[in-house]
This record gives structure tokens, C-alpha cells and sequence, in this order.
């Protein structure tokens, strides 16, 4: 027999909410997620009308989801903000590039402006290169660190006043997870924050976040939206993914466990006696820093010098090699500095 939409609309219901275990039919469904993502949109004041606001788009199911739904909204509701898709390319063979084939259909679909940065105008290397220098082992920190800075770099490009990015609820409920299990007590306390921003930096949203992965891979099924799903082919050695397998057998028992992990890291207070690093730009870049000097360039300039793991280890460790590269005098660092370096044979 079938079963009866729960909000008595008078249809079948197709699908029971893995959020709110409700059972709803497809219009039902449409109207109870794109609402939910507008009371946050409107709860978190995340735009003011005349902003330009940049869509990071990867061409996964969540950017994808993202883009549509924002757009659907700023027409509904008359947000009045312009919204424009912006896209790093990693340099990663079999994977960005396929799924960049899809950002342009979007583009096209949704009739979004389209930029594209990629790793290698911006940095002088492609993942691909970067792990064939460092191995598959903290490859993720690499293309996390430079991702992030290439969407502000991007939007500094665009003049845009926001950059919205597809970050569910299941993803920072993971991240939650991580820095609880690695004690990073700075990232835990600003992880769950659905705005941030540093000085002088363009502000970040996550319109996405209380809605939930099943949700959203239902959404865009229904909608038939074309989006890119294969995993990245340097994913599965990701810490990130013990967090995904252990949330996901939570959520199996109980389903609000992605809600509650979220909340916990809202509510959870930070003994005054921790002292955290404060956020500042780069004395290097310019870009948005909780040190002196930011991850992006200390990891550049490891690469450049032939030593991978300089941004990976020990900040002490760190702080030595860059001190060494501040005190060299060669031309474009090109000196005996680095074979000494790595005569010492030193790990990282």
C-alpha cells in the first residue's frame, strides 16, 4: 500500500528523508530543502543584496547542488545578489579535467559566468607534480592548502564579495571528528562556523551546511542535474576518509548523529588559558595567514627547494629551513643551502 506524503499534500510519498525521517513526495521534498537552505541563508545573514558572490565549483554533487539552488533561490526570494562559478583546476590527469567538462555544463545550464584558475598558472606546479615529488603520503595537505588560497586568489580576480562553497553537514561533522582526534583545538572552535573571514579577506559561506549528503545526492537525482562523481584518485589515502567510514556507521544508528556532532562544536567552550593564533595576512602573498608566513608559501617554497616535506612536521623544524632561505644570498635560492639540507638528512 502505498505510503502518504507526510505534509498531507494528497500524493504518494517517494522517499523518506534520511534528516527528518519523513516520508515526502518529490515536490514536497524540493520545497522542504530548498527552504531550509533559504531559513539558513536568511537566519546566518550570509548576503546583502548587490553583493557578488562566487560559487566554488568543482562539478561534484554539492557545488553542482549549490549552484542550482542559489540561483533558484535569488530568483524566488530576490535576494538581488550576482553569482558567478569559480573553478580550481589542480592539475589532476583522469579526474579535474573530466570533471571541469561538467562545470562548463553547468555554466551553460544555469547561464553563471565561468572562471577557471588553475594550479599550475598560480603556483608553477600540478598536483600530479607535486605528488610525484612528495609521494601519496600528505598529498591531501598540499591540495587543501593551495585550494584554499587559489578560491581567495580567484575572487580577489572577480572582485566578488563572498565565496559560497558546497560544504554539507556530513563534511563538517568529519572535520569536527578530525580535530578532535588530532587535539587541534584552533580548527575545532572555528570548523562549525557557517561565515569566516580574516583581515582584510573576502568572507566565506556555507549555505549547505545542515543539509545532509543522502539529501543532497537525492536532490540533484530528482532534479536530474549533471554533476561529477568519481572520487579523486589521491583520495583514498585521505585521513579524512576514517572520519567518513566512522560517521557513516554512527549516522547508520542513529541519524542525527551528523547534527549533534555539529552542535557539539558549536556549543563546546575553549578553556581561556588555550591561547590561539590569530588570524593575519601573509608577510609573503598577502593572503589571509595564522602565521607570519602561510602554509601555501612555506609549501611552495619546500617544493621550489627541492625539500617536499618542508611544510609537513615540526613547526620548529619549519621555522629553521625558512630562516635558512631569509638568510641566502644566491640568486633565486639556487645555492649549496639545499644539498647541505639534504646531506643532513633531515626528516620531516
Amino acid at each position: 500500500m502505498p505510503t502518504p506524503c507526510s505534509r498531507q499534500c494528497g500524493k504518494n510519498a517517494i522517499l523518506k528523508r534520511p534528516k527528518t525521517g519523513h516520508a515526502l513526495c518529490k515536490e514536497c521534498f524540493f520545497y522542504a530543502f530548498e527552504t531550509e537552505i533559504h531559513y539558513t541563508i536568511v537566519k546566518s545573514k550570509l548576503f546583502n543584496h548587490g553583493d557578488k558572490v562566487a560559487i566554488g565549483a568543482s562539478g561534484g554533487k554539492d557545488s553542482t547542488v549549490l549552484a542550482y539552488v542559489l540561483k533558484t533561490l535569488n530568483e524566488r526570494y530576490q535576494y538581488g545578489i550576482d553569482l558567478f562559478l569559480l573553478s580550481i583546476d589542480e592539475g589532476i590527469t583522469g579526474y579535474r579535467d573530466d570533471s571541469l567538462k561538467t562545470v562548463q555544463q553547468n555554466k551553460d545550464d544555469y547561464g553563471l559566468p565561468l572562471k577557471i584558475l588553475s594550479y599550475k598558472e598560480l603556483y608553477g606546479w600540478t598536483m600530479d607534480e607535486i605528488v610525484a615529488a612528495i609521494g601519496r603520503k600528505n598529498n591531501c595537505t598540499f591540495c587543501g592548502v593551495f585550494r584554499r588560497q587559489a578560491l581567495d586568489r580567484g575572487a580577489a580576480l572577480l572582485g566578488v564579495d563572498c565565496i559560497v562553497t558546497g560544504h554539507n553537514a556530513d563534511d563538517i561533522a568529519e572535520t569536527v571528528l578530525m580535530n578532535i582526534l588530532r587535539g587541534d583545538i584552533a580548527r575545532l572552535q572555528r570548523c562549525t562556523s557557517i561565515v569566516t573571514a580574516g583581515a582584510d579577506c573576502i568572507r566565506r559561506c556555507k549555505p549547505l551546511k545542515y543539509a545532509y549528503e543522502k539529501e543532497i545526492v537525492m536532490y540533484a537525482y530528482f532534479k536530474q542535474l549533471v554533476y561529477f562523481s568519481t572520487e579523486c584518485v589521491f583520495a583514498p589515502n585521505a585521513y579524512r576518509g576514517h572520519a567518513r567510514t566512522f560517521l557513516k556507521d554512527l549516522e547508520r544508528i542513529r541519524p542525527s548523529s551528523i547534527l549533534d556532532i555539529i552542535h557539539s562544536g558549536e556549543t563546546l567552550q575553549i578553556k581561556e588559558s588555550i591561547k590561539l593564533p590569530e588570524r593575519r595576512n601573509c608577510s609573503r602573498c598577502g593572503f589571509v595567514s595564522s602565521q607570519e608566513i602561510c602554509k601555501a608559501c612555506i609549501m611552495l617554497e619546500g617544493l621550489n627547494r627541492g625539500l617536499p616535506k618542508l611544510g609537513i612536521g615540526k613547526s620548529t623544524k619549519i621555522k629553521r629551513m625558512m630562516d635558512s632561505v631569509k638568510s641566502c644570498k644566491c640568486e633565486n635560492g639556487n645555492c649549496k643551502d639545499k644539498e647541505k639540507d639534504k646531506q643532513k638528512n633531515i626528516e620531516f
